[in-house]
């Protein structure tokens, strides 16, 4: 691998971590525009939304919403090529309402991964799999161990 390959790969990494930093533990819905391309894909949508830029502001406006506090910790990044692997624990106290949930004030915590492609520059594909029914069962939406 050479130096610009390798230099390639570390912007991708940053894009990556800037990227949830600004979005998630930040708050900063326009880094929407800034990091994700005009045609980016979400072969995912957290939460339901849709699969453009849209859907990835909403979900991050809902999850501020309901746990104004949130803060996504980067486990590990792995990048290779374009691509960037995202492990992740999210964790917020619950102020709001989320997903019908009343607040309840308890702290809540949201694992995933997810796998970012990158083109010049900018995010443009999004693969993820959230433990989605590991933050339903601590809501209380949903009985079982979480």
């Amino acid at each position: 691998m050479d130096v610009i390959e390798k230099t390639r790969i570390a912007e991708n990494r940053e894009i990556v971590r800037a990227f949830i930093d600004a979005l998630f533990t930040e708050g900063d819905l326009a880094a929407v525009d800034e990091y994700l391309a005009e045609d980016f894909l979400d072969h995912d949508p957290p939460v339901g939304s849709d699969s453009g830029r849209e859907g990835m502001r909403a979900a991050a406006a809902l999850f501020r919403g309901a746990f104004p506090d949130w803060h996504s910790t980067c486990d590990f990044l792995v990048a290779e090529d374009d691509m960037v692997v995202e492990h992740f624990s999210a964790t917020g106290t619950q102020f709001g309402e989320i997903f019908g949930a009343p607040a309840t004030g308890r702290t809540v915590t949201l694992r995933g991964i997810n796998i970012f492609r990158i083109r010049e520059g900018r995010i443009v594909e999004r693969w993820g799999r959230l433990d989605e029914l590991g933050l339903l069962r601590r809501l209380g939406l949903v009985q079982g161990p979480g």
